[in-house]
């Protein structure tokens, strides 16, 4: 489940970066590295987890399964936690500084 919450997390986000690909205002292109990164790691935990445990791998527990799936959305929620925190000290709009700035002026 982590695999494919990532994955699909990447398509969409790779996706959203190409269509504004010239511009990349707000900086998708972070997200796609993230979410790639992330689809690669589970992608080698799953080979490596198949290769320990061979057909077992393709029934697991539903505790398992829940349990994947809560991570995978830790995953996603994290990448997005970064790309706000990324998107914020870049600040393409300027919104964040213009809000400074007229705090300070106050």
């Amino acid at each position: 489940m982590t695999l494919l919450i990532s994955t699909f997390a990447a398509v969409i986000f790779t996706f959203l970066w190409y269509k504004n690909a010239p511009e990349d205002k707000y900086k998708f292109s972070i997200l796609c590295w993230i979410f790639w990164g992330a689809s690669l790691m589970w992608l080698v935990d799953a080979l490596f987890e198949f290769a320990e445990q061979k057909e077992q791998y393709f029934v697991p527990a539903a505790a398992d399964m829940i349990n994947d799936t809560f991570l995978g959305l830790s995953v996603v929620a994290l990448g997005m936690v970064a790309w706000i925190i990324c998107l914020v000290v870049k600040d393409p709009r300027g919104i964040v500084r213009s809000s400074l700035l007229k705090r300070s002026t106050n």
